[in-house]
């Protein structure tokens, strides 16, 4: 696939990373040369220098014959404009743009081929919100992700000592919660992966992902960990974007406080929420802190654009009372960092990974609607649909135990129509079911998709 990525910041630069080890044609466009060298010299990519949204520039990179152009550049008109331009000028098929503001998105009519012909717009911020929302649900989990509609989720959860499947096989976990069906499609321990199976023994502190129903998600965690009492008081570090549709979002079944520190934006803010409460000042002030009470916060989540502030905040935090601290952490390196020093922060929210997430199955080859990636983009999980039949499908008509997948992934569950179906070694997939594959180690992926590929004389 030829793909053309306008933007060489953290996003592009990691979505080209992502493309190009995937055998992809990509081209990276960018104003500074500073940000392409440095990718041009570490991958297999052609990079192009100038603005984004110039016809002459975007005709240099190839826009004649790209398949997709991803507009991921800091500022929302030139992606608009750039998608506007390769639609009219050079009948782009696909066009992608990261849109930040929320006064465009709330326009239903804006984003049309008889518009701005955007086909799909990513909103970070609302990924964002949406991905803490999920955290604040589920306490204890370390990552959740949607698939089949939210009927189906994959669930990252960090198992405790006096949790009952800790210490014991995996396969007794049927006996523990005999009305439930699940699957844990993954381990981490000390950092590195293991493939489950039955004898395989859940330690303390082992990072471990399982698929399940929605309905059932709670019900698992509570075997790999004690269950954290629900979430009643969140306390919000940032009155910007994220911090106002957080407040926005939890403020009907939460106590919210958020704390802004310039005084215009927490007056603006105050007037657009309705029982969240705003408070001007510091949010790494611990006097402020003390006496907002933050020993009886479920959740404290610094959501400023500032790295340093919301890491600080968050670790002030946590070492003042609050049960849980999440930090919303922009650069990649810090959020490494950061998981792997046992600090006392709990979660490292990435908005770059979220974003990727996002684009990842619009660029999958085969039917592949959902796409995430996992442990900081190390691993990924897909929905895919199957097509075809047993004759000229590799997938469909067969058990699970008949298909070949490669080293590290493995079928977690199918969604077929409304049922909710997690996958044995006798599940036998049907032509359009939805099929939620875990992959250790996403150099695999491409080996993923080809099994959903339908080749016509394939026996």
């Amino acid at each position: 696939m030829k793909i053309i990525i306008l933007g060489a910041g953290e996003v592009g630069a990691t979505l080209a990373e992502n493309l190009a080890h995937e055998a992809n044609d990509v081209t990276v466009v960018d104003t500074n040369q500073s940000l392409l060298r440095p990718l041009q010299d570490r991958l297999d990519i052609r990079a192009v220098h100038g603005y984004a949204a110039h016809p002459a520039v975007l005709r240099d990179a190839g826009a004649n014959d790209a398949d997709m152009i991803i507009a991921v550049t800091a500022v929302d008109e030139i992606n608009m404009v750039a998608c506007q331009i390769a639609y009219t000028l050079f009948h782009t098929p696909t066009k992608i743009a990261r849109i930040r503001s929320s006064e465009y998105l709330i326009e239903d009519r804006l984003f049309h081929q008889d518009a701005i012909p955007i086909d799909m717009s990513i909103s970070p911020e609302q990924l964002v919100t949406d991905y803490i929302k999920r955290l604040i649900q589920y306490p204890g989990a370390l990552q959740v992700v949607d698939f089949a509609g939210g009927r189906v989720q994959v669930v990252g959860v960090k198992a405790y000592y006096g949790g009952p499947l800790v210490g014991n096989e995996l396969a007794t976990i049927r006996t523990h919660i005999p009305n439930v069906d699940t699957r844990v499609v993954a381990i981490y321990r000390r950092g590195k992966p293991l493939i489950p199976e039955g004898d395989t023994v859940i330690e303390a502190d082992d990072e471990v992902f399982f698929v399940a129903a929605r309905r059932d998600i709670k019900q698992v965690i509570g075997e790999l960990r004690k269950i954290d009492r629900p979430v009643k008081r969140v306390m919000l570090a940032g009155g910007g974007n994220i911090g106002t549709r957080l407040a926005r979002a939890l403020e009907n079944q939460c106590q919210v406080k958020v704390i802004e520190h310039n005084p215009e934006r927490a007056a603006w803010l105050s007037e657009r929420v309705n029982r969240a409460i705003v408070l001007k000042g510091d949010a790494a002030n611990e006097t402020l802190l003390r006496e907002e009470n933050i020993e009886s916060i479920d959740v404290f989540c610094s959501v400023t654009d500032d790295d340093e502030a919301n890491i600080l905040s968050a670790m002030l935090a946590k070492r003042l009372g609050a049960r849980k601290a999440m930090s919303l952490i922009n650069r990649l390196a810090y959020v490494d960092l950061i998981e792997s020093s046992g600090t006392q922060i709990d979660i490292a929210i990435s908005p770059k990974q979220s974003t990727i997430s996002a684009l990842l199955a619009h660029v999958r080859r085969g039917d592949v609607v959902r796409a995430h990636t996992l442990r900081r983009g190390a691993a990924e999980a897909i929905e895919a649909i199957a097509h075809g039949e047993r004759g000229n499908s590799r997938v469909v008509g067969r058990r699970l135990d008949e298909i070949k997948l490669p080293p590290g992934a493995s079928i977690g569950a199918i969604a077929r129509g409304e049922e909710v179906i997690i996958a044995h070694h006798d599940t036998v997939i049907e032509s359009g079911d939805h099929v939620m594959i875990f992959i250790i180690d996403k150099r695999y992926t491409p080996a993923v998709e080809q099994l959903f590929q339908v080749g016509v004389s394939y026996v």
